[in-house]
C-alpha cells in the first residue's frame, strides 16, 4: 500500500509501550494518530483524553464500562481500525495474537510487539537489519527489547565483516517500573530455566544467519536490562575497528564509566536531564571504556531500556508496512530526528583507555 498523505495510525493498548508509541507517532510529520483503543478507565486514559487523544473501547463490554466511568469514546475497535492505514497492537502478551484475525478481516496492516510469537505475523522486524523485507507486508512483529538490542549490535559487527559467533548473558529487570508495587522479586536472582534463553532464537527470527546463544537471569531492579557479550570475530581486530563498526549504527550510543555513567541509574538520569519523555533511552548505551579486544575475541557490555528501545523500531515498522518510504536508512534518519536520537558527542571528554 503506497500512501502520499499522512499515514493514519491507530494504537490498540495504551500501557507502557502503547502510550510511548502514540507520543512518537505524534512527532512524525508523515503520520497522524487517529486514536487509541483500550479496556480500562484509569488515569492513563483520562490523561490521554485530556491531551486530545481520541479514545475507543477495545470491546463492547469494556466500552460500556468506560462510558459509565465518564470517558468520552469515539467508538469501538472496529471503527478505529476502519479509520486507519496501519494498526499498532500494544496489548499484553497473547492478546495481540487474538486480535490479529480482526485486523486481517478488515485488511489492515498491523504491527505486533515482541510478546507475540513470530508465527502470528510471519515476520520479525529490526529496522537496521530487515526494513526492506517488511515493505508492503500485511503484518510484522517488532521483537522484544532485549532482542532488538542483540540484533542492532550484532548487525553492526556483521556489516563490518567481524562477526563469527556471539554468546551473551542478560541481567533482566524484574518488572516494569510502574508495576513495582504489583510484583517482582526481592533478595534473589531467578535464572531463565533454559539455555539458550529465548532471546537468541528470537534474534534468528530476524536474521537466521546469526550464530548467537543467550543466557538470562532476572534481577531485583526495574530500571532496565544489562547485557554482557563475548564475541568471536572473524579475524584479529583492534578496539578502534570494533568501535568504528558499532559507530555505523545510529542507534548505538557510546557512554563511559569514566564520565560518571558507571551504572544504569546514572544513564537513566542522563536521559531525564536530556529532556527525553519518561527519561527514555531509545539507543543501546554501550560502555566504550569497558570494551576489550584480545585477538579475535571481543568483550563488551551495554544497557537496554525495556520501555523505550522498541519505540523507534515501531515507527519504522509503520512506515515499512505503509510502503511510502522504501529506503530503510531514510526512515531511520527521519525517526531518529523526530525523537532526538543521536550520538552523545558532548560526553566525549577524551579518548578511551587503551585496551
Amino acid at each position: 500500500m503506497t500512501v502520499s498523505r499522512k499515514i493514519r495510525v491507530g494504537v490498540n493498548g495504551y500501557g507502557v509501550i502503547g502510550k510511548r508509541v502514540a507520543l512518537a507517532i505524534g512527532r512524525q510529520n508523515d503520520m497522524e494518530l487517529r486514536g487509541v483503543a483500550d479496556i480500562t478507565a484509569d488515569w492513563r486514559l483520562r490523561l490521554a483524553v485530556h491531551q486530545g487523544v481520541r479514545l475507543y473501547g477495545a470491546t463492547t463490554e469494556d466500552a460500556r464500562a468506560m462510558e459509565a466511568a465518564n470517558l468520552k469514546l469515539e467508538g469501538g475497535l472496529d471503527e478505529l481500525i476502519a479509520d486507519c492505514d496501519v494498526v499498532v497492537d500494544c496489548t499484553p502478551k497473547g492478546v495481540g495474537a487474538r486480535n490479529a484475525p480482526t485486523y486481517r478481516a478488515q485488511n489492515r496492516p498491523f504491527v505486533l510487539q515482541g510478546g507475540e510469537a513470530h508465527a502470528v505475523a510471519g515476520h520479525s522486524f529490526v529496522a537496521e537489519a530487515n526494513y526492506v523485507e517488511a515493505i508492503d507486508r500485511a503484518a510484522t512483529r517488532v521483537v522484544s527489547c532485549n532482542t532488538t538490542s542483540i540484533v542492532r549490535t550484532l548487525t553492526a559487527l556483521k556489516r563490518a565483516g567481524l562477526l563469527r559467533r556471539a554468546r551473551g548473558t542478560l541481567l533482566r529487570r524484574a518488572t516494569d517500573p510502574w508495576e513495582s508495587d504489583r510484583g517482582g522479586i526481592m533478595n534473589t536472582l531467578v535464572p531463565e530455566p533454559a539455555i539458550p534463553s529465548h532471546q537468541g532464537p528470537d534474534a534468528r527470527s530476524v536474521d537466521p544467519d546469526l550464530d548467537v546463544v543467550t543466557m538470562a537471569v532476572k534481577v531485583p531492579e526495574t530500571l532496565g536490562h544489562l547485557h554482557y557479550w563475548s564475541v568471536q570475530m572473524t579475524r584479529d581486530a583492534s578496539k578502534e575497528e570494533v568501535l568504528e563498526a558499532f559507530g555505523t549504527s545510529p542507534r548505538i550510543a557510546y557512554i563511559r564509566t569514566a564520565d560518571g555513567l558507571g551504572a544504569i541509574n546514572a544513564v537513566k538520569e542522563l536521559m531525564a536531564d536530556l529532556g527525553r519523555p519518561h527519561g527514555d533511552l531509545y539507543e543501546v548505551a554501550l560502555w566504550t571504556d569497558m570494551l576489550r579486544v584480545q585477538g579475535d575475541e571481543l568483550f563488551y557490555a551495554y544497557m537496554v531500556d525495556n520501555q523505550a528501545i522498541v519505540i523507534p523500531e515501531t515507527i519504522d515498522a509503520i512506515r515499512a508496512l505503509a510502503g511510502g518510504t522504501r529506503d530503510g536508512a531514510a526512515s531511520i534518519l527521519q525517526t531518529n530526528a523526530s525523537l532526538g536520537i543521536g550520538p552523545f558527542d558532548f560526553l566525549r571528554a577524551g579518548d578511551d583507555p587503551a585496551p
